[in-house]
């Protein structure tokens, strides 16, 4: 049940606090705060009215396309963004206030706020001068003299956490009650998104929060000690702070381990001032339709894990790159016209820059420039110069077949050649970068060709592991052909790479449909001048120049493509839970992030396949540049009481493990029982928990219900609960990936643990 507020306050009263906590609405505590949040109140209401204003009449403005229109829809962009951060924060927009040693008090807010006047009513946490605020200590007090965290709860302050850094310990402003806000905060019951943690972010959190962009920042902790949060918040401060990331046409990726994690902190960089960021797991960066299927084999995991492979998919690719080395002879309809080696190599120039079906496209494109002036230059050599009259007049230019229309109807001629197009697609064939990856491990002697260092065991592994995939490299499913197999997430990286590497395989069919239409809208077009021209009885003929080329095709639309949203290049990567990735893995990262500035947050001991090297060390085998480590090790989230359980089991597979050091306790033990007693733990805490959440981890029959999820081992990973219920502990696999399954599985857990079935 909620505590009770106090009972003599008036019900629009902003504090809101329970009865045992009276003594903190002294007048003296809290009327300077009551003073602000009236004014602070009283500029979003006008601030909200005044951008309105400005959007709707923008939106009403008549704007004819061009730089006008793009500056008009960013700044309605600019707007509404700016709109919606006001409709989700009121007062509680206001995270704290600080009091430096001349008694000037600021109030720092999750963005800044002034009044009409341009008084500042909230500064922005990320601001240069907050930084106080979060970084200030006892030993090193920054000019404070105390400091004010406010925890809030339907818009009302419903407790506050004074610290003081005066030298006698001493300021009668401030109600010191052992750190009630901040414990108090820790301990609160989880949803089903994380929860927001700016006003409790501690002194060695913000320092990585704060630090620069230049390289790659590794951040290191165990269980708890708010990795994420560092990382979400790093992720907002570089989009407030850094000009290179904030005004850089890349902006920021923030990628996390898996969908459910992804759902989680979703809702966080928008609570933070920021909606600049895109949020995704490793799996969505490369679309394949279903979900992969995580691949449980460790060797295959190795295999397709190691870097080179990625190399592999590139070999195969060059397996189809091979440009006639002899002369060609094309019929065309002047002749056969003879194209040699070296006009071939010329024609497929950018193999080295582009991706392969790009190739394909260009030299096309050449070929029927090539073919087009060696049959203009034969067709020169038959005509007879013009004896006198005017160009424009009937039986000028396109009578002789040199104008607009005759050019079209050369190249729409080329265009649609059979016998040249399939010439063409022999010298270089057009590629579909999933079935060249499901060819590549259909067959044997190219995988052998193509990564030569794998041994005759690992290739008989790889390309029997899939039994479908020799079908589905040669054509689609059938009775007699089962369909392919689902991909898996090893297989993403190499699928990355082949996209890269080849490109869109229907790019060109549908530049080719485009072409079509567009031609069919230029002849159009040219009718309608012809007709024009024909009517204009003008001393100027003024309608004889539409004749003009480029006028006539100015007024056909060309059609473009929208592009994926993930493939970057980025100006900055964040990478959550980055223990886990393997080489391709971190190559398939990388080149969507060709700066190298990288947040880099992982635990080692977390690793399921192990991590023996050192941060340094993987980061330069993978080519991330100047590395830098950064190390938490405060567990805010888990209580002494988990940990007590859980330190024990991962170090027993891992004894240089990074564990943290809780720094509270909830009182309540670990419990132990019975498989059988699993619906009954779960019902009696749904029944005595009004809100919060919880997991049952190792039961996927279970199920899920509308506060309690049912997730994998390895599915947990990232995410907190109130109630962890580990089911079965040792049945999960063997060795290393299972002793930081039950590690990673147990720290979860924010107040209670439930381990029921076999013991850890």
């Amino acid at each position: 049940m909620p505590e009770s507020t106090t009972p003599d306050a008036p019900d629009d009263d902003v504090f809101a606090l329970p009865a045992r906590l009276t003594r903190k609405l002294d007048p003296a505590l809290v009327d300077a705060d009551r003073a602000r949040f009236t004014e602070i109140e009283q500029a979003l209401a006008a601030q909200e009215r005044r951008l309105t204003a400005r959007r709707d009449a923008l939106l009403r403005e008549a704007v004819s396309p061009g730089q006008r229109a793009v500056e008009r829809d960013a700044e309605v962009r600019d707007l509404t963004a700016r709109l919606r951060m006001l409709g989700r924060f009121g007062l509680d927009a206001c995270i704290g206030r600080m009091v430096d040693e001349a008694g000037t008090i600021t109030y720092i807010g999750r963005f800044g706020l002034a009044d009409a006047a341009d008084d500042r009513l909230l500064m922005d946490w990320r601001a240069p001068a907050s930084a106080p605020f979060f970084a200030a200590s006892a030993a090193r007090p920054m000019g404070l003299t105390s400091r004010r965290r406010y925890r809030w709860h339907g818009g009302r302050v419903v407790d506050y956490w004074d610290e003081v850094f005066a030298p006698d310990g001493i300021d009668h402003s401030a109600a010191l009650d052992d750190q009630s806000a901040f414990i108090a905060s820790l301990g609160a019951s989880r949803s089903p998104q994380m929860r927001d943690v700016l006003a409790t972010i501690q002194s060695d959190q913000d320092a990585i929060i704060r630090a620069g962009s230049s390289g790659a920042l590794v951040v290191d902790g165990g269980p708890g000690t708010g990795k994420t949060v560092v990382a979400l918040h790093r992720a907002a401060f570089l989009l407030y702070d850094d000009a290179r990331v904030r005004h850089g046409r890349g902006g920021l990726l923030f990628v996390g381990p898996h969908r459910p994690y992804v759902d989680y902190v979703d809702d966080v960089l928008p609570s933070l001032g920021e909606d600049g960021a895109l949020v995704c797991a490793v799996g969505d960066l490369v679309p394949v339709g279903m979900p992969p299927r995580t691949e449980q084999d460790a060797v295959v995991r190795r295999l397709k894990g190691d870097g080179r492979m990625v190399d592999a998919v590139e070999a195969a690719v060059r397996l189809w790159q091979r440009p006639p080395t002899r002369t060609q002879g094309i019929d065309t309809a002047v002749g056969v016209v003879p194209v040699t080696p070296a006009e071939w190599t010329e024609i497929f120039a950018d193999a080295d820059t582009a991706s392969h079906n790009a190739v394909h496209a260009r030299g096309w494109d050449r070929l029927l420039d090539l073919l087009e002036e060696r049959i203009e230059s034969a067709e020169a050599e038959d005509r007879t110069e013009f004896a006198s009259g005017d160009p424009w007049e009937e039986g000028g230019f396109d009578a002789y077949g040199s104008g607009w229309d005759d050019d079209e109807s050369v190249r729409d001629g080329l265009e649609n050649d059979d016998e040249l197009r399939s010439l063409f697609d022999r010298a270089w064939p057009l590629l579909d970068p999933d079935r060249l990856v499901r060819g590549l491990f259909a067959s044997r002697a190219m995988l052998a060709r193509c990564a030569p260092w794998l041994e005759s065991a690992d290739l008989d592994l790889l390309t029997t592991e899939r039994e479908t995939a020799a079908a589905a490299a040669s054509g689609s499913a059938s009775a007699d052909r089962p369909a392919p197999a689902p991909w898996t997430d090893v297989d993403l990286p190499l699928l990355d790479a082949a996209r890269l590497l080849v490109g869109d395989p229907g790019a060109e069919a549908r530049a080719r449909a485009a072409r079509r239409e567009s031609a069919d809208a230029r002849r159009v077009m040219s009718d309608v001048v012809s007709d024009l021209i024909a009517a204009d009885d003008s001393d100027l003929r003024l309608m004889s120049m539409l004749r003009g080329q480029d006028l006539r095709r100015t007024l056909v639309d060309e059609a473009t493509d929208v592009g994926d949203p993930y493939a970057g290049p980025f100006d900055h990567l964040v990478v959550d839970e980055a223990q886990e990735l393997s080489d391709a893995q971190w190559r398939m990262l990388l080149r969507r992030c060709p700066s190298r500035s990288l947040t880099i947050v992982g635990d080692r001991a977390q690793a399921r396949q192990g991590f023996a090297e050192s941060w340094e060390e993987r980061l330069a085998r993978i080519g991330a540049g100047r590395v830098a480590v950064a190390t938490l090790t405060v567990n805010y989230r888990t209580p002494e009481e988990v940990m007590d359980a859980a330190g024990p089991v991962i170090r027993a597979a891992l004894p240089d493990a990074n564990v943290p050091t809780s720094i509270r306790r909830t009182g309540i033990p670990v419990r132990y029982g019975p498989r059988a007693d699993l619906s009954a733990v779960v019902d009696a805490w749904e029944a005595a928990a009004d809100e919060g959440t919880a997991v049952v981890v190792g039961a996927p029959e279970f199920g899920s219900r509308p506060r309690v999820m049912s997730l994998d081992p390895w599915r947990v990973k990232g995410l907190e609960f109130d109630l962890v219920v580990l089911v079965d502990p040792d049945r999960f696999e063997p060795g290393l990936a299972g002793a930081v399954d039950r590690y990673v599985a147990m720290t979860r857990a924010t107040q209670q643990l439930v381990i029921l079935g076999g013991g850890i």
